[in-house]
């Protein structure tokens, strides 16, 4: 199905001469007295591989859907993560040239979302939040009470995270999947 490029947002997914990309960022400008275009930044599914490529704002690139499955994150296997399907109970693995730095945010036997481009893994899915425990951190500096005060912190996972003084290891909190970031302790 084609679409008019002004009506592709971010995460989108296209075909191009028969190669299918994910849409990372988008552009569109107006240059003056000159004709309109759009610049999109586009992962190949396939690779991984990123690449700009201006568009004229009248053209129409064919839009791919992809399924959604839920699955578990199983372990790390080489430069691969081996993931389940919960439905099939089928195991099948996604390289880390694909999935980049989303892994930080996926505990061991965590649940993802798995997206499936012709019934094969092509990524995965995070939500805007998610919550993970705190296994190293600096210790709290005594009288330091200043407000917005932090601390370097690792997750499960590895990621490493700026959380407030009075957060300690042990504790789960909520970190936001798109910048990394501390949002609150979680709620248990």
């Amino acid at each position: 199905m084609a679409t008019q490029l002004t009506n592709i947002r971010k995460g989108n997914v296209v075909r191009i001469d028969g190669v299918v990309y994910q849409v990372m960022e988008l552009e569109h400008r107006t240059p003056g007295n000159l004709r309109a275009f759009v610049q999109l930044k586009l992962k190949n599914m396939e690779s991984g591989a990123q690449f700009v490529k201006r568009f004229s704002s009248t053209d129409a690139l064919e839009t791919v859907f992809l399924a959604k499955r839920p699955c578990q994150y199983l372990y790390p296997e080489g430069k691969t993560y081996v993931f389940m399907d919960n439905e099939t109970y089928e195991q099948f693995n996604l390289g880390e040239d694909v999935v980049g730095d989303k892994m930080k945010f996926v505990p061991l036997n965590g649940e993802a979302v798995v997206l499936f481009l012709d019934e094969r893994a092509a990524d995965i899915e995070l939500p805007s939040t998610i919550v993970l425990e705190i296994t190293e951190s600096e210790p709290a500096i005594r009288g330091n009470t200043a407000t917005n005060v932090s601390k370097r912190a690792v997750t499960n996972t590895g990621l490493e995270v700026k959380i407030p003084q009075h957060v300690d290891v042990g504790e789960r909190v909520v970190v936001d999947t798109r910048t990394g970031e501390f949002v609150s302790r979680a709620k248990d």
